[in-house]
């Protein structure tokens, strides 16, 4: 069954507000109190007393009370009314782990983390409500609109253990992007700066570095990227896409810069209409069929790690190729 997280609380009989669902894993936290205090924004911690006031907190559906000592496999449920979060798709899922490091799938339109409109609807909070690591950390970004493979720390020393050592550990990052077009290449190596532009219309928005540009760049950074085409559709084509440097937007600059954007990208094709419209109103379902997608068709299908230095730190199993692959060996589609 497929998870989505709304915005509106399941059992809120006025359908206003949020619902936050947690399950207890440890028994480290001897009350309701300290147990969400830890998982909670410092605003929603501040009315913890008005929200077991008003019944808003319950264990196994009862109502809590504040001093109430928690088992494991309880579920605490939170109601926050008038607390409004973008809908996304929930279904992530643990792909590899070992002692300290963990590989999940994020599907496309789920936040990482805190964005100005979701602060609990993100990839790592989700895993710190559904894992027993509560403290689990993000090693390294991915857009919200990009679908794949993200490697997460399970607590704060495993995070400030292989943060420093990312780029050891991680071998090599391998995408598969649909583009709008033919290229007239089968393989290809890009290398270029890639940096923003302060007079950009898109303040994300990356560039490569034309030499003879009078543009203002900022602090451009080397980049270079592997492409080789897998397949051709009639008005596009599947790109392997292998990173040997991880700046910001790069795969998508590149191919862009090629003349092949990636289908639904809303910053780097039609010239970021649809991205600066988004900006102003919600683009409508003719906008998508324009773009081609709701979100750009990008996804991390493979992130190598290096088993060597895994077996070094921690005993595991050896890991050497980490794909999105399912049990039965069939490659979850793109898209």
């Amino acid at each position: 069954m497929r998870k989505v997280c709304l915005s509106h609380a399941e059992n809120s009989d006025s359908g206003q507000g949020f619902c936050l669902i947690f399950t207890v894993f440890s028994e480290r936290a001897a009350t309701i109190t300290e147990f969400l205090s830890f998982r909670l924004v410092e605003r929603d911690v501040q009315q913890l007393p008005l929200s077991f006031e008003k019944g808003r907190i319950e264990v196994d559906g009862l109502v809590a009370q504040p001093d109430q000592s928690l088992s494991i496999g309880q579920r605490v449920t939170l109601n926050l009314p008038g607390h409004q979060e973008a809908s996304v798709d929930a279904n992530w899922r643990i792909i590899w782990q070992d002692n300290e490091l963990m590989q999940v799938y994020k599907p496309a339109l789920l936040p990482v983390s805190r964005t100005t409109r979701n602060l609990y609807n993100t990839l790592i909070s989700l895993v710190r409500r559904e894992t027993a690591y509560a403290d689990a950390r993000l090693l390294h970004r991915m857009d919200t609109e990009t679908s794949g493979v993200l490697l997460i720390a399970k607590d704060q020393n495993a995070d400030k253990k292989w943060k420093k050592d990312f780029h050891k550990l991680v071998r090599s990052k391998v995408y598969h992007a649909w583009v709008d077009g033919h290229p007239t290449w089968d393989q290809l190596i890009f290398e270029c700066e890639l940096s923003e532009k302060i007079d950009s219309a898109i303040r994300s928005q990356m560039y490569v570095v034309e030499r003879n540009s009078a543009a203002c760049y900022s602090k451009p950074k080397y980049s270079k990227t592997t492409f080789r085409v897998l397949a051709r559709k009639i008005d596009r084509a599947l790109i392997e896409c292998t990173l040997f440097t991880g700046r910001k937007h790069q795969i998508r600059a590149h191919l862009a810069h090629l003349g092949h954007p990636i289908i639904g990208d809303k910053i780097y094709s039609h010239d970021g209409y649809f991205y600066l419209k988004r900006l102003e109103q919600p683009l409508t379902a003719d906008d998508m069929a324009v773009l081609g997608s709701e979100h750009h068709l990008l996804e991390s299908v493979l992130l190598e790690l290096d088993d060597q230095l895994l077996a070094s730190a921690v005993e595991s199993s050896p890991v050497i190729r980490v794909g999105i692959n399912d049990s039965s060996g069939i490659k979850k589609p793109l898209g």
